[in-house]
């Protein structure tokens, strides 16, 4: 699947009007990429992807098969990187995170893009990391309201003990501390732009358990949070479903968004 993945974005990247490698920090993986639509004269909706991998793992290179669709639906596309660990902590990854947020917020409007609406969403770990998003104090990155008009999160991991508890933390090096102080389910924001989040129905109970724990602590916080229902697929095939035009998780971000589908 993976494969498949590499093919079509590298057959996508010949196709797609793009600034590649922009610098948001000064680390060697703080850069994005930006895919643009045909201009027609009016700033585009922006979609900014924040990719999964454990927080370990993955390059935006490699989900540039997203970026196509989502070009061809006149929304302006950024692919993130953000630093790895372990020689990033999760401190220092949603730190990252959060200021190729703001970077693109400040400066979009030069690539065609409409600083209003901007949507965050991400994958996996890239979920996490979008529901990190919309629960940031944005007032100390110098905005008043946060920069974003909203999120999806899909497939994401939000309460990060379990994490903490497994194989995967002999990389990621978290603390109880840590884990908790990163877990969005645990910490629901006094306000935030509405929160969409997606589970494949074919993934396994703990991603489910993930999102309903999100869903409701949000919720209970008075946070416009809405869960998408994508049956039959899994982890993976997930990600598919978000790259097709035709299917509702698609569309559901896309009818948010100003302008025609």
């Amino acid at each position: 699947m993976i494969q498949r993945w590499d093919v079509a974005g590298a057959a996508a990247s010949t196709r797609l009007r793009a600034d590649l490698d922009i610098a948001y920090g000064d680390g060697a993986l703080e850069t994005l990429d930006i895919y643009r639509p045909d201009e027609d004269g009016r700033p585009a909706p922006v979609l900014v992807f924040l990719h999964g991998g454990y927080w370990q793992w993955r390059d935006k290179k490699d989900f540039v098969f997203l970026a196509e669709p989502w070009v061809a639906a006149g929304v302006v596309t950024v692919l993130v990187n953000y630093p790895l660990a372990p020689s990033a902590t999760m401190d220092e990854i949603v730190d990252a995170c959060r200021r190729a947020v703001a970077w693109t917020a400040a400066r979009i409007g030069r690539h065609g893009g409409d600083r209003d609406s901007i949507w965050i969403s991400g994958h996996s770990a890239g979920g996490h990391l979008t529901a990190a998003m919309l629960a940031t104090d944005w007032r100390s990155f110098g905005f008043a309201l946060p920069p974003m008009a909203g999120g999806l999160a899909i497939s994401g991991l939000y309460e990060l003990e379990p994490i903490r508890l497994s194989y995967l933390n002999a990389v990621l090096g978290m603390d109880a501390d840590m884990a908790r102080r990163h877990s969005p389910a645990l910490h629901p924001p006094a306000a935030a732009p509405p929160l969409l989040c997606a589970v494949g129905g074919a993934e396994t109970a703990e991603f489910h358990r993930q999102q309903a724990a999100l869903v409701d602590a949000w919720r209970a916080g008075g946070l416009e949070v809405a869960a998408v229902d994508v049956p039959g697929r899994n982890h993976f095939t997930v990600l598919d479903a978000f790259a097709d035009p035709g299917h509702d998780l698609f569309r559901t971000l896309r009818r948010r968004m100003p302008g025609p589908e």
